[in-house]
């Protein structure tokens, strides 16, 4: 499915996410979950995975072209223990047709900003293999390789391996 891709018409912002926001975020991860390798599951996920995917985050925000939520993103420790607190995990997600515009930078750059003011010294993001998209993304953003799960999981009934990036904070 080829999507156009709409420059933004008003002004983008980015905002804390809000429980009103939950429709939004299912919708855009959704069409992941459904089209590509950027989402883990296969299967459309319901409401219940808003308070999952809430649970924890340290900072959780919204990219909002009036009235339109057009991405999301938060970062969660990478594991939910306080020994962990200093290594920040992200998750992103842009509509498709908004990618490609320097919006998920913008994202990240507020993402960064959180993480380093709550003294992080690090963000990891993890994708599939097959997820080139990203992995550019990350590797034009100053994250590197640190780690790989071979052959981690199949989708589309093909198998993947999990990348596993980190940037180091200022």
């Amino acid at each position: 499915m080829v999507h156009e891709k709409h420059p933004p018409k008003g002004d983008v912002v980015v905002r804390k996410a809000c429980d009103n926001d939950q429709d939004a975020i299912i919708a855009i991860f959704n069409h992941y979950a459904k089209t590509s390798y950027a989402a883990y599951p296969e299967m459309l996920v319901n409401d219940r995975f808003f308070p999952f995917l809430r649970e924890g985050t340290v900072a959780f925000y919204v990219l909002e072209q009036t009235p339109q939520v057009i991405g999301f993103g938060l970062i969660k420790p990478v594991l939910p223990f306080p020994a962990f607190i200093r290594t920040g995990m992200l998750t992103y997600f842009l509509l498709p047709e908004f990618t490609g515009q320097g919006l998920g930078s913008l994202l990240l750059i507020r993402l960064v900003g959180d993480a380093t003011d709550l003294g992080m010294t690090s963000l990891v993001a993890n994708m599939v293999s097959k997820n080139k998209e990203s992995i550019r993304f990350h590797t034009n953003h100053g994250f590197t390789e640190v780690g790989r799960l071979n052959d981690a999981g199949t989708k589309f009934g093909e198998p993947f391996d999990v990348i596993w990036m980190q940037k180091m904070l200022d």
